[in-house]
């Protein structure tokens, strides 16, 4: 028999039905079976992450000599510290008709996702009864052979080192750096000053005061409440003098995957935090509370991959808090793998260098035409950290005028093909005319190339008759644009839907109408014409991307006819400003397009040129004109960029 310490726990199950491993198959036997297995399935169902602590099935049962609610409770003390880590119990052998009786119970614990579990048997002494009754001896090692009275089980889990992300020739883009995190420690603050030193702290930082003292006030009476991270050399001083002052502050130090600035492509690359609720409920096999992932952007969509695995340590802690814990189970952790992309750090950073002092919201994406990569994707701080660059759906106004230009091409025009630039035309009762300032010069019958090069909207309009449907959404296809493909990041490549009515078709032919594309899409059109053939974009190296099917080829005569055409804007139209820049020829295209913005007719802005074997695309939600408000952003890009 156990040591006398050990409680006796008498189940009384008369269950038939199961035998014992001993032999015997008596009714007695079989008894002594059930209570065994049903010890096990309790154990099972009271770990569970989900149990409910008022129907604790172990407390649910019979026992003899105590209540069942102490077992329940020395058991849930015992795995308390197991993160939530549930095992499963079998009953692997019963031993009846021995001189004393026992069961043993085979364990087994998934402590680390996607590797093998923690397993061990254990044996529990069974007690024959009156008739067929039996009762169980209840005692720590029950649970784990080496635990006595008051050791409990303690899982650590060992954060895996989070894959980086590279950009272009191998630059470490993003990388585990060294950051402070400020929080309220509740083990060193009594509850009642809990909650004013949360409103001092979130206060004194700046986040949202009431949702951290709610968090503070309902943490458990241990815990670190986090309040804000910072990078560890970038601490405000005035936060890191006045922090210590508040009872109950706690700094700690630690690791986190960060880009070289905070707002380096952001909206793109994404963010490492700790997991959400949700992401906990969606995967509960990946991710439990306290572990951080990957939560936007290419950090959240690549994070298994970045992520790798972590690890875990199963300790036995004794009692005694002076007394050295054990290690019961260590599980290795997995460091994560690189992730590649094609940014480029310079660029990347002059770009948002250049967007910097843009108030409207505003996007820069530079890509290189002759392999697709793009090198910048930068949005300014007006989009409130959203990703136009890649994913904006705008309006593309003139510059759409470079797909409606091959589309003419197409359809038998040749850059000197005359055509009329007239102040207005009429399209069904809807009138168009020209931007406010179109040069009084350019007015009349005028060569295709003059129309695109001073972007006359109605002598595109006086053309559309010699479109059918779908030449205008084939000629898109074949520049890039309207085409979607899996890029393996968001992306939006536009839209060119077929024109509902006269009027509409009228709109489309200016890159209004329905028509929509990103900065993204609308560099990749520039850069195909630049490179004679349907350009790609590319930013995740490990995703391979292909020109769809869909995609008439571009011919060597369209793409030259195209570059003639837009240099053409640089030396006699909107895009002068780029006259000026040395090196290769540069080409381009201006455009405005007209939103409403809650009842006030407003302008989007957008200048898109190529330089060499570079490709840009400026977008300002509200400004005055491509020439006027993107140009000057563009100009500024191109020449940092040599």
């Amino acid at each position: 028999m156990r040591r006398i310490s050990a409680v006796l726990v008498a189940l009384g199950v008369l269950v038939g039905g199961l035998s014992a491993c001993s032999g015997g198959g008596s009714s007695s036997d079989d008894a002594a079976a059930a209570v065994a297995r049903k010890l096990a399935d309790a154990l099972t169902a009271a770990a569970a992450p989900a149990a409910d602590a008022t129907s604790d099935p172990l407390a649910a049962l019979a026992y003899d000599g105590m209540q069942g609610t102490t077992v329940a409770k020395n058991y849930a003390d015992v795995i308390a510290k197991m993160d939530g880590i549930a095992p499963t119990v079998k009953v692997a052998k019963v031993d009846a008709g021995a001189k004393q009786p026992s069961a043993t119970l085979a364990w087994s614990w998934p402590v680390s996702a996607g590797a093998d579990p923690w397993t061990y048997q254990t044996t529990v002494g069974l007690v024959h009864g009156s008739g067929d009754a039996w009762s169980v001896i209840w005692a720590p090692d029950v649970v784990q052979p080496d635990l006595k009275e008051g050791d409990v089980l303690d899982a650590v889990t060992q954060p895996s080192d989070r894959g980086d992300i590279t950009g272009a020739r191998g630059q470490v883009l993003v990388t585990e750096r060294a950051v402070m995190r400020f929080g309220i420690d509740r083990g060193k603050v009594p509850a009642a000053q809990a909650p004013a030193s949360a409103r001092a702290l979130a206060t004194l930082v700046g986040i949202d005061v009431p949702a951290y003292v709610k968090a503070v006030r309902t943490a458990g009476p241990r815990a670190f409440v986090e309040a804000i991270t910072y990078r560890a050399d970038q601490i405000p001083p005035a936060v890191d003098a006045r922090a210590a002052d508040i009872a109950g502050f706690s700094q700690l130090s630690a690791q986190l995957a960060l880009a070289p600035t905070r707002d380096f492509a952001a909206p793109i690359l994404g963010r490492v935090g700790p997991v959400t609720a949700e992401m906990v409920k969606k995967s509960p096999d990946v991710y439990r509370n306290g572990d951080t992932a990957g939560v936007s952007g290419l950090q959240a969509r690549y994070d298994d991959q970045l992520r790798g695995a972590p690890g875990r340590v199963v300790y036995l802690d004794p009692k005694a808090d002076t007394a050295q814990r054990t290690v019961l189970f260590r599980h290795d952790a997995v460091a994560g793998k690189p992730l590649a992309i094609t940014l480029d750090q310079r660029l990347q950073t002059l770009a948002e260098q250049v967007l910097a002092h843009t108030g409207p919201a505003s996007a820069l994406v530079a890509l290189r035409p002759s392999d697709g990569a793009i090198l910048a994707a930068a949005n300014g701080s007006g989009t409130g950290g959203q990703n136009y660059a890649t994913f904006g759906q705008f309006a593309p106004g003139s510059t759409f005028k470079m797909v409606t230009s091959l589309a003419l091409l197409r359809a038998g025009l040749t850059p000197d093909s005359p055509v009329p630039c007239t102040p207005t035309v009429n399209v069904n009762g809807k009138q168009f005319k020209n931007y406010s300032d179109y040069p009084a010069s350019a007015i009349g019958t005028i060569a295709l190339r003059r129309a695109l090069a001073q972007s006359c909207n109605t002598a595109f309009i006086s053309q559309r008759a010699k479109l059918t449907d779908g030449d205008l959404s084939a000629a898109a296809a074949t520049l890039g644009l309207g085409v979607d493909h899996d890029l393996g990041f968001p992306s939006y490549f536009g839209a060119v839907p077929p024109a509902a009515s006269d009027t509409e078709g009228a709109a489309d032919m200016i890159g209004q109408g329905k028509i929509l594309a990103s900065p993204m899409a609308m560099a990749t059109v520039i850069a195909s014409i630049q490179a004679g053939k349907t350009v790609v974009p590319r930013l995740v190296d490990q995703v391979d991307v292909a020109v769809p099917a869909a995609a008439k080829p571009l011919t060597a005569v369209e793409a030259r006819e195209l570059r003639t055409m837009l240099r053409g804007v640089v030396t006699e139209g909107s895009g002068r400003g780029l006259l000026g820049l040395p090196g290769a020829p540069v080409i381009a295209k201006t455009g405005t397009a007209e939103y409403d913005d809650k009842g006030t007719v407003r302008t989007h802005a957008w200048m898109v040129a190529a330089h060499g074997d570079l490709a840009v695309a400026v977008f300002v939600n509200t400004g005055e004109s491509g020439s006027r408000t993107a140009g000057p952003l563009l100009e500024a890009f191109l020449r940092g960029a040599r």
